[in-house]
C-alpha cells in the first residue's frame, strides 16, 4: 500500500490554515473536474484531490493523519503503526469516523485502511461497498465580471436594461469560442462610474452541488454629446451670445433631469461656472451640476455684421483682451 501525502496533493504546506486548504481545493477541483477538464487523468486526480480534502478539512481526521509524522513520502510503501490513531477524539457516536456513505469505494486503500476500519458496522450494510459512484465533492463557482456602458440618464432615474454578453466556452474540439447570452438587470438610481451591479448566481456554475458564482457588471457611462461626469458632479458647456454674457440674460438649458432656466450674470466670461446645487448624480450626498459658459461670437459674414463689428472696435478702442499677458502696448 502506498502512502498518500495529502498536503502534496493539495499543494499546501503542512502548517496550512483551513482557509488556505479550502482555496486550494476550490482551485484544483475546478481544474480537474471530469465534466470540464481536458486533462487525461482528470477523474483520477479529482478523486485523489477529494480524498485529500476530506481528510485535511476535518480537524479530527487531519489531527489523526498528522500523527503519522512528516517523514513519509508520496508513493512510499506504507503500513500504519497499530497505535497511530490512539487518543484521537472524533465527533459522532462510538469510535467511527464520519463519512458520506455514498462515497464508499471511491477512496484509496490508504484512506480505507486509516479511516474506514469498522465502517461496515456503522450502518453501511455489513461492510458492503458501493462502486461506480462519483464522489459528491462540491465547490462554488467563480465570480465573473463584465464591463458595461450605461446612459447617464439611467443613473438619474434608474432603469431596467437588457444587454448581450459574450462568454468564452470550450468547444468539443478544445477551442475557446464566444457564446452570446442576454441578461436583464436593474440600474440603481445614483450609480456611478466604477461601481458594480451584482447579479447573484449568474457567474460560473459550481462544481457538483456547489452554488454558482455571481456576475458583477462594472459600470461606465457612455460618452455623451452634452454632458461629462467627474465623480459625482456633472458638467455641460453652455453657449451664450456676447451680449448675453455682457448684459446678463435668462436662458433655457437642458440637464439630465429636465430643462431649467439659467440666469447669466452680467459681465460673465468664457469658462465661468454656474452651479446647480444637488443636481448632479443622485445619492445620499448628491453631486452638483455645472454650466460652463462658452461665449459664441457671430460670424461677420454680411456687410451689416461687418459694420457692426467695426463700430464695436471704435467704441471699445481702449479695450485690450490681452492686457494680462504682459508685454502688450
Amino acid at each position: 500500500m502506498e502512502f498518500k501525502d495529502y498536503y502534496t496533493i493539495m499543494g499546501v504546506a503542512r502548517e496550512a490554515k483551513p482557509d488556505d486548504i479550502k482555496q486550494a481545493y476550490r482551485k484544483l477541483s475546478r481544474k480537474y473536474h471530469p465534466d470540464v477538464s481536458k486533462e487525461k487523468d482528470a477523474e483520477a486526480r479529482f478523486k485523489e484531490l477529494g480524498e485529500a480534502y476530506e481528510v485535511l478539512k476535518d480537524p479530527e481526521k487531519r489531527a489523526a493523519y498528522d500523527q503519522l509524522g512528516a517523514n513519509w513520502k508520496e508513493g512510499q510503501e506504507f503500513r500504519p503503526p497499530p497505535e497511530w490513531n490512539a487518543g484521537t477524539e472524533r465527533a459522532g457516536q462510538g469510535a467511527q469516523w464520519q463519512f458520506n456513505q455514498g462515497d464508499a469505494g471511491d477512496h484509496s486503500d490508504f484512506f480505507e485502511t486509516l479511516f474506514r476500519q469498522g465502517f461496515g458496522s456503522a450502518g453501511a450494510g455489513g461492510g458492503a461497498r458501493s462502486t461506480g459512484r462519483r464522489p459528491s465533492f462540491s465547490a462554488p463557482g467563480e465570480d465573473r465580471h463584465a464591463k458595461i456602458q450605461i446612459d447617464l440618464e439611467d443613473s438619474y432615474s434608474g432603469a431596467t436594461r437588457t444587454i448581450s454578453l459574450r462568454v468564452p466556452e470550450m468547444s468539443d474540439q478544445g477551442h475557446v469560442i464566444p457564446r452570446e447570452h442576454q441578461i436583464t438587470f436593474t440600474v440603481p438610481k445614483g450609480i456611478r462610474a466604477g461601481q458594480h451591479i451584482r447579479l447573484a448566481g449568474q457567474g460560473s456554475p459550481g462544481v457538483g452541488q456547489g452554488a454558482p458564482g455571481d456576475l458583477y457588471l462594472d459600470v461606465e457611462f457612455k460618452p455623451h454629446q452634452l454632458y461629462r461626469v467627474d465623480k459625482h458632479d456633472v458638467y455641460m458647456d453652455l453657449p451664450v451670445a456676447p451680449w448675453e454674457a455682457a448684459l446678463g440674460a435668462e436662458v433655457e438649458a437642458p440637464t439630465p433631469s429636465g430643462r431649467v432656466e439659467v440666469k447669466i450674470p452680467a459681465g460673465s466670461a468664457t469658462g465661468r461656472k454656474l452651479r446647480l446645487k444637488g443636481r448632479g448624480l443622485p445619492g445620499i450626498t448628491p453631486g452638483d451640476f455645472y454650466f460652463v459658459l462658452q461665449i459664441v461670437v457671430p460670424a461677420a459674414d454680411t456687410d451689416s455684421a461687418k459694420a457692426f463689428y467695426e463700430s464695436m472696435a471704435s467704441e471699445f478702442k481702449s479695450f485690450n483682451p490681452r492686457a494680462k499677458l504682459g508685454g502688450q502696448p
